[in-house]
């Protein structure tokens, strides 16, 4: 036999099962050892033979032989396939003789076996590759476990369907199959990986799917119900009997949110694609979306459907597990057993719950304490507002908890880090600050200034006051200042004092730098004036009489 063709040939067995070259030569090594020990056992079993294979690449060679031990002479040999005489040992052999306790090696070739010795090989080789072939299944499969993969059908009959998936074929028991489908060769199948055991279960690797599971329904509407593959509506519980019926109790944190519509869709559009992936049977496996809640006794009602339940009871029993009795109307105890008992059954799965159903003409035999659906929606609706106003009172816990940390300066804020570039020059920050004037207060009484402020006393008349009025004041002033310096008058007039001018209050709405009136140039002349007009006052005042008009202020006064 050319062992070079013979590892080529190997070579190629490995890149069409998907096995390494290394594991196919042990195998091979295995069945070749077998097969030798068949053959010098003459299809006996002998304990103790030592037969020895080994295959090499470089130079590619295979070597088969098998050993015997060298004893003193023929009478103490016990098995002439375990053991040879020294004599018959060194018979014809040239150079270094054998001694006692040698291992006498006798060679042979693959040539050399018999047909049914060949015939072996072949059938220990098919086994040891179909072994390898389950541990490479394993070493691929075993972090799948719960999803789905896609195959081609080879072959499907009563018992079952082979399918390809890659460079591998898996088998599909009749219960595997949904209902009585029967799988078309050559068309694609989904189906699910519901385990993948090792060789550390004590048999050999194995892989099993299948499109019976729960949890292939489970992953079918994962994929067609966006709200469930991101998170927003959660399964809480999913009972199937393949072909038949299917309970799927769904729940969502967003009070915003349905989760029975978003799983049955607009027009039971989501709905109708998954029932149309569970296979081609005769009847169609229907499925029940119900809204999962907490209060047992609702939760039962609702997987009961389609039945209409008048009453029910849940309880527990001596053995500590959940029991229900649900009462319905006369007539319509099959439509809630279901098909075949399919619904009843599926329901206490979905609720883990062993449910009892009776007709309501039997409902006095029973001994537990029964409550009407309305009394059980009322319940439901005192435990939801009960539940709003918990977490109410925590949000308004928490949110006072949060401003004491703050009034106790346990949160501080951090210092505020003042960059180079936002620190702005001096004069700019005096431009931009205005100037604060407090509001005058409204009194009866004059307004009297102190004289420790008279700044504050000028800067009132100049905020209070407009240039409009302050010029037409002036002017007003010379004209008298004028008239009284041309006139002579029998009476000295009364110097007006500048504290018993009155001044407009008048509410600042906002605050406008006003501009100067006079120069200090033109302050000064006007001062100047002021004084020369005082003493012309005073010079006439000593000529004037002012006895000679009293005649007529009494007058005035009668």
């Amino acid at each position: 036999m050319d062992a070079t063709k013979f590892l080529e040939a190997l070579e190629e067995i490995a890149e069409a099962k998907g096995i390494s070259k290394e594991a196919i030569i042990t195998a091979l090594k295995e069945s070749l050892k077998k097969a030798l020990e068949k053959q010098i056992c003459d299809g006996y079993i002998v304990e103790g033979i030592d037969v020895r294979v080994s295959i090499t690449e470089q130079p590619a060679e295979i070597k088969m032989e098998y050993v015997r031990k060298v004893v003193e002479d023929q009478d103490h040999v016990e098995d002439d396939l375990l053991e040879i005489a020294l004599e018959d040992a060194n018979k014809g052999k040239k150079g270094k003789k054998y001694a006692v306790g040698d291992e006498y090696i006798v060679e042979t070739s693959p040539d050399e076996m018999a047909r049914l010795t060949a015939l072996t090989v072949k059938s220990v080789l098919r086994q040891k590759l179909a072994e390898a072939e389950k541990v490479s299944l394993y070493e691929i499969y075993k972090d799948k476990i719960g999803e789905m993969i896609t195959g081609v059908v080879e072959k499907c009959d009563d018992r079952g369907a082979v399918v390809n998936v890659g460079r591998s074929s898996l088998y599909l028991t009749r219960r595997d199959l949904i209902g009585d489908e029967m799988l078309e060769s050559g068309s694609p199948v989904r189906l699910y990986v519901s385990n993948v055991t090792g060789a550390e279960s004590g048999k050999s690797p194995m892989v099993r799917v299948s499109r019976a599971d729960p949890g292939f329904l489970r992953r079918l509407f994962e994929e067609e119900v966006r709200e469930i593959y991101d998170g927003t509506v959660i399964i809480k519980n999913l009972a199937r009997e393949a072909g038949i019926r299917s309970k799927l109790a769904v729940y969502s944190n967003d009070i915003n949110v349905d989760p029975v519509s978003c799983c049955i869709g607009a027009n039971g559009s989501v709905i109708q694609k998954i029932v149309s992936q569970l296979g081609n049977s005769r009847e169609k496996e229907k499925i029940d979306i119900i809204q999962y809640s907490p209060n047992d006794a609702l939760f039962i009602i609702d997987a009961l459907r389609p039945a209409q339940i008048l009453k029910i009871g849940v309880y527990t029993d001596e053995n500590g597990k959940k029991c229900a009795v649900a009462i319905v109307p006369d007539g319509q105890l099959s439509l809630a057993i279901g098909k075949k008992g399919a619904n009843v059954r599926v329901a206490s799965k979905l609720t883990e719950t062993h449910i009892d159903i009776k007709e309501e003409s039997m409902a006095d035999e029973v001994e537990v304490e029964l409550k009407s659906v309305e009394q059980v929606q009322e319940e439901e609706k005192l435990r939801v507002q009960k539940e709003k106003y918990e977490r109410y009172l925590a949000q308004i816990k928490s949110e006072r908890s949060a401003s004491s940390k703050i009034e106790n300066g346990v949160e501080k804020a951090k210092p505020q880090v003042i960059q180079d570039e936002e620190v702005k020059p001096v004069e700019e920050v005096k431009e931009e600050v205005k100037p604060v004037v407090e509001e005058p207060k409204v009194e009866e009484k004059p307004i009297e200034v102190p004289e420790e402020q008279p700044v504050a006393k000028t800067t009132v008349v100049r905020t209070t006051t407009s240039i409009e009025s302050l010029e037409a004041a002036l002017d007003s002033e010379k004209k008298k200042e004028n008239f009284k310096a041309t006139q002579k008058t029998t009476k000295r007039p009364r110097k007006i004092e500048e504290e018993e001018v009155a001044h407009e209050e008048v509410k600042p709405e906002e605050i406008k730098p006003k501009m100067a009136i006079y120069t200090d140039e033109e302050l000064a002349e006007l001062a100047k004036e002021d004084e020369y007009y005082e003493d012309d006052y005073e010079d006439s005042d000593e000529d004037i009489d002012y006895d000679e008009f009293d005649e007529y202020y009494d007058d005035d006064e009668k």
